[in-house]
């Protein structure tokens, strides 16, 4: 067996640096799955949202909005999604009541409240953190404001109220933004 040269050990080093590299641009590529279903960066957010079984609830909260058509437009648009447990959380009979068309101009207030201008995955949101001495303000689509900031590796987004959601799937790319997974419906004053 002939022994490796200095040089050869230094090349097989270099690959593998390489590989090693390659893997999370890999990773990156794939589809995440939210709620069984694959989202496709090449889909906008409704497309994506109508497939996830954890966010039948939001799906039909945006429809009874009529927000269905400003979702389906180029954006870009970061969407704080909850879920259905989430929205479960929420008081009995809210939900029923915020889908009553009587309803619709709270209920709008309050899904719009989940939607900022821009595309912010977590390198944004990180970075904008920073920037903020570790919080960033966000002002929602609504006019209200988000506040974004870490919690150890976590994004945690508090609303207006002080509730707390914490992102739970983050960085679903859309075709018109991205979609951070959140466990808790954030409520504007």
């Amino acid at each position: 067996m002939r022994p490796i040269s200095r040089i050869n050990l230094r090349a097989a080093l270099l690959a593998l640096s390489i590989a090693a590299l390659a893997v999370p641009a890999y990773a990156e590529m794939t589809d995440p799955m939210v709620g069984g279903a694959a989202m496709y960066p090449t889909k906008d957010i409704i497309d994506n949202a109508v497939n996830s079984k954890d966010h039948t609830t939001l799906v039909a909260a945006v429809k009874a909005a009529d927000l269905v058509a400003t979702l389906k437009t180029s954006g870009p648009f970061t969407v704080f999604a909850p879920t259905n447990e989430a929205f479960a959380a929420l008081p009995a009979g809210t939900v029923d009541t915020l889908l009553k068309p009587a309803n619709k101009p709270t209920l709008t207030k309050i899904l719009t409240y989940h939607v900022v201008p821009g595309k912010l995955d977590v390198a944004a949101l990180t970075k904008l953190i920073a920037e903020g001495h570790g919080m960033a303000k966000l002002t929602t689509v609504a006019g209200g404001t988000l506040v974004a900031t870490r919690v150890g590796p976590s994004i945690v987004v508090t609303d207006e109220k002080g509730g707390m959601a914490h992102v739970t799937i983050a960085d679903v790319y859309q075709s018109n933004g991205v979609i951070q997974v959140v466990d808790k419906v954030l409520l504007p004053n």
